[in-house]
């Protein structure tokens, strides 16, 4: 689309065509005008130019690109633009698709791009480079394609009107002080009740019975994990500090994410599913990043339910592209999943802007080249504009065709044309058999668009055309609006996902959708939902028809046609939205967006009250007791209708569970010494807690150590009947060989079992053998200051080496300076960096233990100075604000950090690494050292501490 940068440049490179309007030729308004074959003739044929690496890159970059370098004759291009986003620095973000390596991403920096997003697995590369460096990259034989970023967004319905303050966005410096502020004020007010504040409940748990059913069947999660994907948890400490959310949250290393979409599902989950664990990750670095951290969060994080509100504008509606193909992965592991249906409107109440059906040709043929117009009217007659509403402005378009991904033959374009007849915006990749069938123009605001499909080359097949949250209606001068149910696609539309739409459980949505809309439905509360709940207005529609399997085979071979291919029953479930949490910007949440984290932890709750239960059956649970709603059956908009928690739990049968675990033990040597010395004999007490709904029966704990030379006695004890909420305490005796080693410690592993299905659990522990040492031996790395890349997730990393000590009994670690300031340029701090928040700290070990020493704390607070890391320190660094800036004394790490020398020796090349996670900032490590005390060798005096110093060899490749 023409900005007015490229305007300028088109105006002064004499590209602009005059306008021909419709009225002056007497022409219909369904009819390319003269001067719209022209633009379209000269757009071909800068198509039809196109060199072998031209067409490997996004055709907006490759027009943007010649313009500015001029290499464009004046003929070339009509009076529009690129719709390339090029940054005031001459820069584009883009995704790079290919093979991934160190190779790869070396030439990348040596272009002068920067790394944002990095997967290897899914062959991705999200970075910012300079556009006159993309033809070069494109060059490369380990590039496939370089495209203009795939953009997404969140699935949430904006329901609070911005206030003449917030008219401009906020700037990252504006929310890290509105955050800081609410953190500080939520902290005060625990402090002087002496409790926190919460909770703010969702309206949603009444609404869904789910508030009663967990009283009723004394289930409340226990026993499973729950994590989102949104765009970011930025309030996560605020919600913690109120009480909204518990004090532990399992966030992905680097993956918090910008905004706090995902603090309030996390809020949503909370309220009805209390005691479910919780873990987050970002979808939003790049549509790879999201495949990756959803595998991530299933295979690393071990979640059980995940759940997302994210599209991704290239997701494919005929074959599970990257992101659904990860959700494939997590359901076939027995994860499982949720996702919002989407609020792009439906056919059912009028607001759909989705059309889909076989190309039929309409004769009318758009240029002196080949190809011709569909006829969206098909047997009704012959009309090749598809009409968009006057309010749906600035929204993205997409096309789709029923070719496999990244092996697409057939060539369609599309055109965003205007009431005049001239083309504002086009979309003409080229289709080879290399390239997606894929293409996408943003609308422009303008009165009296419509859209044209044009088949440049190749066979007529299956179209789908979305204006994502617009909307396509009659034009005002006679063009008819075509609208076909099935705008849910990509991930959401999985075959074991469960897209769930939205409605609302207190009030009506506060706004029409579009002027001279009927009103918006209004949900139940504080009553239950029942057959007479309606869907929000805004959600997307179903069935969702699917031509490929994952892998690009044909589903019907022969037939990609509309009565080929498989159709998924989508969306499955309605869920609610428009409810309350206490995060800034969704005090009233609404949208698929709330929804989906609602059904999500009603499955939680089943889960609970049925460990090990299988997906195929939560499915048809969830299916078979949902109210149905809307016309009787499954619907398009509702799927099988509203889930209620009582409903499913009772058909599931869900009774509460016990689940007792071993806690840390207390040691008492039989010597009476401080210490577990080798060939001690010692007296170790071991705690279990019922951490579960129903009393642990049965209770016993086997406890044996791998530990060479280590016996235990009893083995197994009886804990009998232990309460939800109790503990149990039992003593056995452990016996230390002679040999053991100072500094090796003895591992004891619990197995706890009992009447239960989450029997048994297990736990290790290490008791630490011999006498720490009092000498603190102190290691810096003494190289030059190295440079922090801006957002990058490769980050950099600097080695200390370690020497003579042995194993450790004692780790802290330091970031230094000699003079402490806030001025992001200093040369005297240990890390100088703008906007700390930005940072993510890991320390490794050399037996690649790791442990994140600081993870996006101290918001837009500058620099690191004369601060210790240490496990036992008072206060935790994730509660500081900008107004700690320049960060010094001493903090708890995010992790704890002394155990990463624990049963192997201290000595080697340490690494610690720091990752920028967000843009805009920048700064240099300079100064940090570890702190190590080893342990008193048998027979060896103490000698005075001694500091060592690693030399400064400058960064190492991450580990």
């Amino acid at each position: 689309m023409l900005t007015a940068g490229t305007a300028a440049l088109v105006t002064a490179l004499g590209l602009v065509s005059p306008p021909v309007m419709a009225a002056e030729t007497g022409q219909s308004p369904d009819a390319f005008s003269e001067n719209t074959v022209r633009q379209i003739e000269a757009l071909q044929s800068i198509k039809k130019s196109q060199s072998a690496t031209e067409s490997k890159v996004d055709g907006g970059l490759l027009v943007e690109q010649k313009l500015r370098s001029q290499r464009m004759s004046a003929s070339a291009v009509p009076a529009l633009g690129s719709g390339a986003k090029v940054s005031a620095a001459g820069t584009v973000l883009v995704d790079i698709r290919g093979q991934v390596s160190e190779a790869l991403l070396n030439g990348l920096r040596e272009s002068g791009a920067g790394i944002r997003a990095v997967s290897e697995h899914y062959g991705s590369v999200r970075a910012e480079v300079p556009l006159d460096a993309v033809p070069v990259i494109a060059g490369r034989e380990d590039v496939k394609r370089v495209e203009t970023a795939n953009e997404a967004y969140t699935a949430r319905q904006l329901a609070e009107p911005a206030s003449a303050d917030q008219a401009k966005p906020e700037s990252k410096e504006e929310k890290a002080v509105r955050i800081a502020d609410e953190l500080k004020k939520a902290l005060e007010a625990k402090d002087q009740v002496g409790v926190a504040s919460g909770p703010i409940a969702s309206e949603g748990d009444r609404a869904h019975n789910a508030d009663t059913a967990r009283q009723q069947f004394g289930v409340t999660g226990v026993g499973t994990k729950i994590c989102a994907l949104s765009d970011g948890v930025d309030s996560l400490a605020t919600s913690q500090a109120r009480g909204e959310l518990p004090a532990s949250v399992d966030v992905l290393t680097a993956q918090q994410g910008s905004g706090d979409e995902g603090t309030a599902m996390l809020e949503i989950i909370h309220d009805l599913a209390p005691n479910a664990a919780l873990g987050f990750a970002t979808a939003f670095n790049s549509d790879a990043s999201f495949a990756d951290n959803i595998r991530k969060l299933r295979f690393e994080a071990h979640c059980d339910i995940i759940v997302d509100d994210v599209l991704y504008f290239k997701e494919s509606p005929f074959q599970d592209w990257i992101i659904a193909q990860a959700v494939n992965d997590v359901t076939a592991n027995g994860a499982l999943y949720f996702s919002s249906a989407g609020n792009e409107g439906n056919v059912a109440d009028g607001t759909s802007g989705h059309w889909e059906g076989d190309f039929v040709d309409s004769g009318k043929g758009v240029g002196k080249y080949a190809g011709t117009a569909h006829n969206f009217a098909g047997a009704a007659g012959n009309q090749i504009f598809e009409p968009i509403s006057n309010a749906s402005g600035a929204v993205p378009v997409t096309l789709f065709w029923s070719d496999p991904l990244g092996r697409s033959n057939n060539d369609y374009d599309l055109y965003l044309l205007n009431a005049a007849g001239n083309v504002v915006a086009f979309s003409q990749e080229v289709q080879t058999g290399t390239q997606d069938p894929y293409e996408r123009v943003n609308t422009t605001g303008a009165a009296g668009l419509r859209l044209a499909i044009v088949k440049f080359s190749g066979e007529g097949r299956y179209l789908s055309l979305s204006a994502l949250r617009g909307r396509f209606t009659d034009s005002a001068d006679g063009l008819k609006a075509y609208t076909k149910p099935g705008v849910t696609v990509g991930h959401s539309a999985a075959r074991d996902a469960f897209s769930v739409a939205a409605a609302p459980a207190a009030k009506a949505f506060p706004r029409a959708l579009e002027p001279n809309d009927p009103a918006n439905p209004a949900g139940p509360f504080p009553a239950a939902f029942g057959t007479a709940t309606k869907v929000e207005r805004f959600t997307s529609d179903g069935p969702r028809r699917v031509f490929y399997q994952a892998n690009g085979t044909p589903i019907t071979p022969g037939n990609v046609s509309g009565t080929g291919g498989e159709v998924r029953a989508k969306p499955d479930i309605t869920a609610a939205d428009g409810v309350s949490t206490s995060v800034t910007g969704f005090t009233t949440f609404y949208g698929t967006s709330a929804a989906a984290p609602h059904a999500a932890a009603i499955a939680g709750l089943v889960l609970s009250g049925n460990p090990g239960l299988p997906p195929a059956e939560m499915r048809a649970a969830l299916i078979n007791t949902a109210v149905d709603i809307l016309t009787p059956g499954r619907d398009n908009s509702s799927g099988a209708g509203v889930i209620l928690a009582d409903k499913v739990l009772a058909y599931t049968g869900a009774s509460p569970q016990p689940l007792a675990t071993a806690g840390q033990p207390t040691v008492v040597p039989a010597d009476g010494g401080s210490v577990l010395d080798p060939g001690d004999i010692v007296k170790v007490t071991l705690p279990v807690t019922n951490r579960g709904d129903g009393t642990a029966f049965s209770t016993s704990v086997v406890l044996s150590s791998p530990t060479p030379g280590v016996t235990v006695a009893p083995r197994s004890k009886s804990y009998g009947a232990i309460s939800p909420g109790q503990t149990g305490v039992n003593d056995f005796t452990v016996t230390v060989p002679v040999t053991q080693e100072p500094g090796v410690p003895v591992v004891l592993n619990a197995k706890v079992t009992f009447a239960g299905s989450f029997s048994p659990t297990t736990s290790t522990f290490s008791l630490p053998v011999g006498t720490p040492s009092q000498v603190t031996q102190n290691f810096a790395y003494a190289g030059a200051a190295v440079a922090i890349p801006d957002s990058d997730p490769t980050g950099v990393t600097v080695p200390i080496t370690v020497s003579g000590v042995g194993r450790a009994s004692k780790l802290t670690f330091s970031v230094d300076g000699t003079t402490c300031d806030t001025d992001q340029n200093s040369t005297t701090v240990g890390i100088n960096h703008s906007y700390v928040a930005d940072l993510v700290g890991t320390l490794t070990s050399p037996s690649g233990a790791k442990a994140n020493v600081f993870q996006r704390n101290g918001g837009a607070g500058n620099n690191l100075c004369q601060v210790v890391f240490a496990d036992n320190a008072a206060t935790a660094f994730s509660s500081v604000t900008a107004s700690n800036a320049p960060f010094t004394g001493t903090y708890r790490p995010v992790q704890p950090i002394g155990g990463l020398a624990a049963g192997a020796p201290a000595d080697g090349v340490w690494k610690f690494s720091v990752v920028d996670a967000a843009g805009g900032d920048t700064g240099s490590v300079r100064a940090i050292s570890l702190h190590i005390n080893g342990f008193v060798q048998p027979g060896a005096a103490e000698r005075p501490a001694s500091v060592g110093k690693s030399v400064g060899t400058g960064p190492v490749k991450p580990v």
